[in-house]
């Protein structure tokens, strides 16, 4: 199944979260009825349902879909994915790019189902560590690899926005595998190329 971004959304569940959202609305004392705010619910549901689309994709299907037999034993590495996720404990975006690279054993996937195992994950409420997590295991297991490298850079807007509101925070996660765990030298090529 590959990745498709939603064009169509489920009515009962658009509606149902419309009728949470005007629920909320008034709450913050706002009028439901206002005339900016008539078709507010409807876009807040339709707009949560697109940044968790994520739930309904599996990563390692998109990857299975485009495996090809090869024998290069260099490292793949694709950098600077855009990464627009949504924190789990305010619902708030953290936004910043992700660097995959994986050294074949004998299959490679298509360079674009990595950018879309990024989106699969992140489109879903996160915490940046289990993230990064996710994309690993899902190339490792989809690929057997002999080593799958992760870096995540990003700036969460529950930092930025409330809280602490630092606006220059950035976090960094990192998770490797194999090769990439066992050899300074391999990741260390992998974490300079990903500074250039």
């Amino acid at each position: 199944m590959a990745f498709e971004k939603i064009e169509k959304y489920d009515e009962k569940t658009t509606a149902e979260i419309s009728a949470r959202v005007r629920e909320i609305l008034a709450l913050l004392g706002e009028d439901p009825e206002r005339e900016g705010l008539l078709k507010t619910p409807e876009r807040v549901a339709k707009s949560l349902q697109f940044l968790t689309q994520g739930y309904g994709q599996n990563g390692q299907q998109i990857i299975q879909s485009a495996i090809f037999d090869e024998k290069y034993q260099q490292m793949v590495l694709v950098k600077d994915i855009e990464l627009y996720s949504m924190c789990e404990h305010h619902m708030l975006p953290f936004i910043g790019k992700c660097h995959v690279a994986y050294i074949p054993n004998g299959k490679i996937t298509g360079l674009s189902k990595i950018a879309r195992v990024v989106e699969t994950y992140a489109r879903r409420l996160q915490v940046q560590e289990r993230l990064t997590v996710q994309i690993r295991d899902c190339i490792v297991d989809a690929l057997h690899p002999l080593g799958v490298a992760v870096v995540i850079e990003a700036m969460h807007t529950c930092m930025s926005l409330r809280g602490v509101q630092k606006s220059n925070a950035i976090t960094t996660t990192s998770a490797f595998s194999g090769i990439f765990l066992s050899s300074a030298r391999t990741r260390n090529e992998f974490l300079n190329l990903i500074k250039q």
